[in-house]
């Protein structure tokens, strides 16, 4: 299902920027083992899984923050920072071995990628870019998108130490808008969560929130401008035949 709260204009879509987890792929498994590798490495206790999940969004060093602190009952700002940084170098190391152990594209992810492609590949239609920005770092997430097949369909796979600033801060998608000669008018930002609506929106983008992901429990409180379901409906959702789409 889409529903439309702001109609994008979509023949003129130029660069649709995908998050990652929990857009494209669900690597909650892996993320939420990694997360509890890392603390008992520490000498502390295991945190439930759909917890650390929540945490996703913000980059390693804030998941591995906002870990400690619900395990030592402290605000996040109270973290010992000798602690977070071996923390975060543990999560890291343990999660680049194990990054593909139970991590997966979503249903219907690669179907609409192809799709959308195809639209891209149309003649007389506007050519598009596909791209990747996600607070993931770099590496993994290329790893990840080569192992699953996504890789092919992106222009660039962006990570959270791409860039000086991580999302919701626009400069990843302001960087990607400068390389393929974008406007803001002409991109939409494609996620799960909160913070790709607000890295659309302190880019001037467009927004598409994924209800199916980590962060829908957060997603409304800054309303994207088209919501779905399911991966299946982006190419209802960005193809000109099927604009304005309601519930």
């Amino acid at each position: 299902m889409v529903r439309v709260f702001r109609a994008l204009p979509v023949e003129r879509l130029k660069l649709l920027v995908f998050d990652l987890d929990g857009t494209l792929i669900d690597s909650a498994q892996d993320l939420c083992n990694s997360v509890n590798a890392a603390l008992e490495h520490a000498g502390l206790a295991p945190l439930p899984d759909p917890l650390i999940a929540s945490y996703v969004g913000n980059g390693v060093p804030m998941l591995m923050r906002r870990s400690l602190a619900q395990e030592s009952g402290i605000a996040p700002e109270q973290v010992d920072e000798e602690l977070l940084t071996q923390a975060t170098a543990f999560f890291l190391g343990y999660y680049r071995e194990h990054k593909l152990d139970f991590t997966y594209a979503y249903e219907g992810v690669l179907e609409a990628l192809a799709a959308l492609k195809e639209l891209h590949d149309a003649p007389g239609g506007t050519p598009r870019t596909m791209a990747v920005l996600t607070n993931k770092p770099v590496r993994p997430a290329r790893g990840i998108c080569e192992g699953l097949g996504l890789a092919d369909y992106f222009l660039h796979i962006y990570g959270g130490d791409s860039f000086q600033m991580k999302k919701p801060d626009p400069m990843g998608l302001r960087s990607l808008m400068e390389e393929t000669g974008a406007t803001p008018e002409e991109t939409v930002m494609i996620g799960d969560s909160q913070v790709d609506v607000e890295t659309a929106r302190n880019a001037g983008a467009w927004s598409i929130g994924c209800q199916f992901g980590f962060g829908p429990q957060n997603l409304m409180d800054t309303p994207p401008d088209v919501l779905v379901d399911r991966a299946a409906d982006w190419t209802a959702a960005l193809s000109p035949a099927k604009i304005g789409v309601q519930p």
